[in-house]
């Protein structure tokens, strides 16, 4: 194993020469970027990061979309030594100006024009920061210098030099300082050390059998851990290609043009997918409707025989052959026709998403891990596999359970503490080297980990009962007709929530029962919508204990959003920003007395938070 990052990219250079390393959608079609190009690039760059006096240790951020840009960045930074600090290029002007700022940090690669000029009123602040590098349009300013600038900077003889700073780097030594996503307060700097990231890309290639003739298509934030590790640099450790989506929303047309045999995502996206397929099968025609669930219930047979080790029987057998070229066939064309598996991560996948996905035979490999582990330390893979939980842990990582129930995590994962908070990192990393994990969870027998929730998130209600709320939301959003949810009442006699419809569900809903409305808010303060939803939620709540039930529940018209601080780069909901935004909504279902008349709609106007 490779002391470093880049070390181990450059190496594999020599492996995999000509083969494409990368893709990149470029006019409209992908193009391919050989491993060669991939060396000369980080080797031009890190040139160019000395040429403008970049010193080893020094922090570099980088606030960029996903591209072999980004990655050509990033790897130079470290090959010199210097700090690499991911900012999401969706971040606003006062996270960025933050962490520059707590990061300390001397060099900043930068797509938006926008932001980048909303930076320069801003550098007093910021007297560390000295170059402004921009990978789109130009700016004049002393410090600001254009990506085409930038490039021609590099001296003629350069390797030499950033060859004896490569060679200088130990794995103890700082990469990263990635900062948090901030589900409560400011984001904190969580110091990822080379060791951390190899220990971790050593695990998962021991796990999954991935190489040259791979493809993941690249959608999540690289700024995020799971993506950055998982699916960036352990896909050029294995000489996987990795193809760039043009963005988020072209997903979809990305999936059938890569063809990608692996994609890594956040359960909110699969959460989508299943809601789009279940959209387009109940407004088909109900021949295809019966169809289509007789193909599920048939892989689902199929599927119980896969995991308890079964064949399946001669009859079954010919089932699942008509069921593959009736439907399942076409779904795996709708996702390029070549995928192997989806590796899910950063949340709990609900089990009704999973279920389908693996009766459809795209199965979806869930494992755990956090920024402070450097992303993924147990995982379920094509040699153990277990639905509802997160896996086993990864070889080189300890886990135990602690008596209130959280997840202790001990290995050469585990980060080197927070930047610039000592008290932070002293609280979560014990003298022994278990690391807090702040999570809840429970192993089995055979060692396979199941994750209840956050242990901030833990509601606990005023008669004392402790209530996980990330279950009883993902149980709501497995009705067809609610989109998102967020459950509420720490410190309270009873639960409530807040539920997003599932408008394309419920407009054919209002359509079939004949129901005159004008907009979305008219359409949640009908009376047999408001009925209809209480009906859903008393049903999924049947079997659960009386403390564990929402009582009151509004149904607001517009789902969470980033631009309100409702949710975080990779779609985890920001429950304190939720509560403070709908905060008369949420104290309101305590004031109304009674049963059966207390459930209502919202209806959102404007970004007041007074609303």
């Amino acid at each position: 194993m490779n002391n470093s990052i880049p070390a181990m990219v450059l190496e594999n250079t020599e492996r995999f020469q000509n083969r494409t390393a990368m893709r990149e959608k470029v006019d409209g079609c992908y193009t391919d970027i050989r491993w060669t190009e991939l060396r000369d690039n980080i080797l031009l760059h890190a040139s160019c990061l000395l040429a403008l006096d970049i010193k080893p240790d020094e922090r570099v951020a980088i606030m960029a979309p996903n591209s072999p840009e980004w990655a050509y960045a990033d790897l130079a930074t470290m090959a010199i030594g210097g700090v690499s600090v991911p900012v999401y290029h969706t971040e606003g002007i006062d996270t960025l100006v933050y962490i520059l700022k707590d990061s300390e940090s001397h060099a900043l690669f930068i797509h938006s024009q926008l932001i980048a000029n909303e930076l320069l009123e801003q550098l007093e602040h910021l007297p560390e920061l000295r170059h402004i590098i921009l990978l789109s349009g130009t700016l004049e300013h002393p410090q600001v210098i254009a990506l085409e600038d930038f490039l021609r900077l590099s001296p003629a003889t350069r390797d030499g030099r950033i060859q004896t700073l490569l060679g200088e780097i130990s794995q103890d030594r700082l990469a990263s300082i990635v900062y948090t996503s901030g589900t409560t307060g400011d984001p904190k700097g969580v110091m990822l050390s080379h060791g951390n990231l190899l220990s971790n890309i050593e695990g998962c290639a021991r796990l999954f059998d991935i190489g040259p003739t791979d493809t993941c298509l690249s959608f999540l934030p690289l700024s995020h851990v799971f993506e950055r590790v998982d699916g960036y640099y352990f896909m050029l450790y294995k000489g996987a290609v990795i193809a760039y989506a043009e963005s988020i929303d072209t997903v979809p047309a990305d999936l059938e043009a890569v063809k990608p045999t692996i994609v890594i995502s956040v359960p909110r996206l699969f959460e989508k997918m299943f809601a789009r397929i279940m959209e387009r099968v109940t407004s088909s025609p109900w021949i295809r409707r019966k169809i289509f669930f007789a193909a599920i219930a048939i892989g689902r047979h199929h599927a119980t025989n896969q995991i308890k080790g079964d064949r399946d029987g001669p009859l079954l057998k010919i089932q699942m052959d008509v069921a593959d070229h009736l439907v399942f066939s076409q779904l795996r064309e709708k996702l390029g026709g070549q995928l192997r598996f989806f590796v899910s991560g950063g949340a709990p996948l609900p089990a009704n998403v999973n279920d389908f996905f693996l009766a459809a035979g795209l199965q979806i490999f869930e494992g755990y891990g956090l920024t402070e582990t450097a992303a993924g330390i147990a995982a379920n893979h094509a040699g153990a596999f277990r639905p509802g939980s997160v896996g086993r842990p990864i070889e080189g990582t300890e886990l135990k359970i602690a008596p209130d129930g959280e997840i202790m995590i001990r290995g050469a994962g585990v980060f080197k503490g927070y930047w610039n908070k000592p008290d932070e990192s002293a609280e979560v990393l014990a003298g022994d080297g278990w690391f807090h994990s702040g999570d809840i969870g429970e192993l089995d027998n055979d060692g396979y980990l199941t994750i209840t929730d956050r242990k901030k998130d833990i509601i606990v209600t005023s008669g004392g009962e402790n209530v996980a709320p990330q279950n009883l939301e993902n149980s709501f959003k497995s009705d067809k007709f609610i989109a998102n949810a967020m459950v509420y009442g720490d410190r309270k006699p009873f639960l409530t929530a807040l539920l997003v419809p599932n408008f394309d569900n419920l407009e054919r809903y209002a359509r079939m029962k004949k129901l005159s409305y004008l907009n979305h808010c008219d359409l949640i303060r009908q009376p047999r919508v408001l009925d209809l939803f209480r009906r859903r939620i008393d049903e999924l709540q049947q079997e659960m204990p009386s403390h564990h039930k929402v009582k009151r529940f509004t149904l607001i018209s517009r789902d969470f959003t980033s631009e309100e601080g409702e949710i975080t780069p990779t779609m985890k909901i920001r429950r304190k920003n939720i509560a403070q935004n709908f905060r008369h909504v949420l104290e309101g279902m305590y004031l109304a007395p009674g049963k059966g008349v207390h459930d209502s709609a919202f209806c959102v106007i404007d970004n007041n938070t007074d609303r």
